[in-house]
């Protein structure tokens, strides 16, 4: 599955140009670009597997870094600072990954 199989191609491209700058990403504001918060639980499901490049069932801080080339190849990758954050506004029960659950949590309150 692409990540175009469940998001709008254009707002995948401005949503991820839009936090080029090192240090400008914020989850919340993408979420809402992106149209993922407008998307039901199992559309957000799917884009958190898409997301979980090891399958492992858990978004791990390394694969935080790449996050916005998940969604867009040629995205940048987030600085240490920025995947700490993201990281820390997922993780809600502290084992260093974020979990489906906590994703599509993280997505609806942004």
């Amino acid at each position: 599955m692409a990540m175009t199989d469940v998001l709008s191609a254009d707002d995948i491209k401005k949503a991820v140009g839009a936090f080029a700058a090192v240090d400008s990403f914020n989850h919340k504001k993408f979420f809402e670009m992106v149209g993922l918060k407008k998307k039901s639980q199992d559309d957000v499901k799917k884009v958190f597997h898409i997301l979980d490049k090891d399958r492992s069932g858990f978004i791990e801080e390394d694969e935080l870094k790449f996050i916005l080339k998940g969604f867009l190849p040629e995205g940048r990758d987030l600085s240490d600072k920025e995947t700490k954050l993201l990281l820390a506004a997922g993780d809600k029960d502290g084992d260093g990954k974020i979990g489906v659950d906590e994703f599509t949590a993280m997505v609806a309150e942004s």
